[in-house]
């Protein structure tokens, strides 16, 4: 069930919050607003070490003498958090893994910061996301 409520703004802080939303493509400020809360409460609960859900995205140069075993090994020490993974080979030098991960937030950021940190890693990100528990 939807709930009306009322939010006052100042001007300038409603004509970027306009702009904001135009420029991500949402249909009105309600479904704006309520991506951002739900945002503010996964990341409460990843602040609070809850069980979450993620994906962590490392591109990386697969000429690098033995990063790939340092990914497969981290991955292996970490296997009751690894859902799923991908591997996919960007161009002659350079690949991308997507590994999605599940645990308490914590472990999860421990695995991603291992892995990001890895010489031979271009780029690493880790998307977070909830399982939905906390937010019900």
């Amino acid at each position: 069930m939807l709930r009306r409520f009322s939010i006052s703004l100042e001007e300038s802080l409603l004509d970027k919050f306009d702009r904001y939303i135009q420029a991500r493509q949402y249909d009105n400020r309600s479904e704006a607003i309520r991506d951002l809360i739900r945002k503010a409460l996964v990341k409460k609960e990843w602040q609070a070490d809850k069980q979450v859900m993620g994906v962590i995205t490392l591109v990386y140069d697969h000429h690098q003498p033995k990063l790939q075993e340092k990914v497969t090994e981290a991955q292996h020490d970490f296997h009751h958090h690894i859902v799923s993974s991908t591997h996919v080979h960007m161009d002659h030098n350079n690949c991308m893994e997507v590994i999605i991960v599940r645990g308490k937030a914590g472990e999860v950021q421990e695995l991603a910061d291992r892995l990001i940190a890895l010489r031979g890693v271009r780029d690493g990100n880790l998307t977070m996301s909830s399982t939905g528990k906390a937010l019900r």
